[in-house]
């Protein structure tokens, strides 16, 4: 979820620390012209374009395999649940009775996986407008796409800026697990988005998102922070630690529709996980905890 920087591949070098044998490469994705993250493959499982992007999966070593979009990282099998679940626990352990849960981007489908497993949902509608995400990962990545296949899904392949123009009160929860906002993305962080989106929650209803990472996305965090308050009064940020993601810190937004409170104070858990869902990262603590912002995260997004 990198700025858009293009990656940068080169043949593994004789003075790196030895692995297996083979054809290893370094991938590496900048986050500033001085610094990035890299990491060592042990092969390409794909690369290829789709109408909207270019698309890459690796076997690495450290992370196992990883999904790369336009040069940015989305997700790696060691560190996705730190996200998957932040960014779906939260909002729906906010709700007090998610039932109609909307998912917008997320073709990986872990936002799915973790959404169904809270017996309340009836029904999870994933909109990603990108079909060959979806085919590759449930090729590729099937511990985080193997939820896609379960009846309670609606899987739709189209635009999701006009699919939530299209629907009116239809969703408890609205989770948007955009792609960086740039290029296609780019309206799913913009005003006339937010607006529709709540048009889109039925009464009560909750909107997650994920919104940038303060150390080296400040510019972009500060313009969401202060665009998605112009409709969403009580919208409040949250911040997990992701590994891959620059500068291993992500934020998220939270807000609800008709709330007049912080989303900080609103949104402690109005329920607790369901029996027997144990998860990796996200409890009841983290959830209180991850609204309390390091004073330079405030600032960003006062």
């Amino acid at each position: 979820m990198a700025l858009n920087k293009r990656p940068f591949f080169q043949p593994a070098a004789s003075n790196q620390p030895a692995g297996p044998p083979g054809g290893h490469i370094w991938f590496t994705e900048y986050h500033s012209p001085a610094s990035g993250i890299t990491v060592r493959a042990e092969k390409t499982l794909f690369t290829g374009k789709s109408a909207f992007q270019e698309i890459v999966l690796l076997e690495t070593e450290d992370y196992g395999r990883m999904l790369v979009l336009d040069g940015a990282i989305q997700t790696t099998e060691r560190d996705e649940f730190v996200y998957h679940e932040m960014i779906v626990h939260v909002p729906l352990c906010a709700h007090p009775r998610p039932r109609r849960v909307l998912i917008v981007g997320g073709g990986d489908g872990g936002c799915v996986r973790e959404a169904l497993r809270h017996p309340e949902v009836e029904r999870v509608t994933l909109v990603e407008i990108d079909g060959m995400v979806v085919e590759l990962c449930r090729k590729f990545l099937p511990k985080i796409a193997g939820s896609l296949g379960d009846p309670r899904v609606e899987l739709c392949i189209e635009d999701g800026v006009r699919f939530v123009k299209n629907h009116t009160r239809a969703f408890d929860v609205i989770i948007v697990d955009s792609t960086d906002p740039v290029n296609m993305a780019s309206p799913l962080t913009r005003a006339p988005f937010f607006r529709a989106a709540k048009e889109a929650l039925a009464p009560g209803g909750v909107y997650a998102c994920q919104s940038q990472g303060p150390v080296f996305e400040a510019r972009g965090m500060r313009r969401i922070a202060r665009t998605i308050r112009k409709v969403f009064p009580d919208a409040a940020h949250y911040l997990a630690s992701v590994p891959t993601y620059p500068g291993g810190m992500w934020s998220f937004a939270l807000a609800s529709k008709g709330g007049k409170r912080p989303a900080a104070a609103s949104f402690a858990p109005s329920r607790p996980l369901p029996r027997g869902v144990k998860t990796r990262y996200y409890t009841p603590e983290i959830h209180r905890a991850a609204f309390a912002l390091p004073r330079f995260v405030q600032e960003i997004i006062r």
